[in-house]
């Protein structure tokens, strides 16, 4: 994909309003609640395999965020009373005494605290006595998007752009972009950017100039 991609983008951060539901209404309209304050649990975990938007909804929490994946000692965690943990599969045995102890400070405080892992805590390989208090929170997975809902939600994000997309376009752009929600968002805009520079309208030569794909 073309370097252009990056360099049209300003980073967009995540947002619930940003964020594509799917066949995923009933958990986000739970997490909304729950962030909400009008549920009790003092924990939330999102469990999805890769792709599936655990991370853009912690990212979208306004929580203080870590990312075990990065951090598994959890030494960049605060002691903020909204603590989002992303990848708690990666924790190490320091990160895992941290988190359980994250965990105890948020009940007592009434604070709450939101993790995300590849699983749901009753497989993942931690701590007992973590696995345990993080199952007795809340607990959803995410689905990930079919292919259908990715191509309605590009055709109606490049509508709110005025960008026509064909398709035959949104069909091209599925078989030949990473799959993940947000890269296709980004690619929608850098397209809209890309058409006003070159002064031309979308066609498949030119979002193939855009990622650099070879010609069928």
């Amino acid at each position: 994909m073309r370097q252009l991609i990056l360099d049209l983008l300003p980073e967009s951060s995540p947002t619930l309003d940003n964020f594509v539901a799917g066949g995923n209404a009933e958990t986000v309209a739970l997490f909304t609640q729950w962030l909400a304050g009008t549920r009790t649990d003092t924990s939330f975990c999102l469990w999805g395999e890769a792709g599936s938007g655990c991370s853009h909804l912690l990212q979208a929490s306004g929580f203080a965020y870590v990312d075990a994946a990065l951090d598994p000692a959890l030494k960049s965690a605060t002691t903020a009373d909204q603590l989002a943990v992303d990848h708690v599969e990666d924790l190490d045995e320091t990160g895992q005494i941290a988190l359980f102890n994250h965990f105890n400070r948020l009940k007592m405080a009434s604070g709450m605290l939101l993790t995300a892992a590849a699983q749901p805590p009753a497989h993942l390989k931690l701590r007992e006595d973590l696995r345990t208090r993080l199952g007795s929170g809340l607990i959803c997975r995410l689905q990930p998007l079919s292919d259908a809902e990715k191509a309605e939600a590009l055709a109606t994000q490049a509508k709110e752009r005025a960008l026509k997309l064909t398709p035959e376009i949104i069909h091209y752009l599925m078989r030949h972009a990473p799959r993940d929600m947000r890269t296709l968002s980004a690619i929608v805009v850098a397209l809209d950017q890309y058409t006003l520079e070159q002064k031309r309208a979308v066609t498949l030569p030119l979002l193939r100039e855009l990622l650099q794909s070879p010609q069928d």
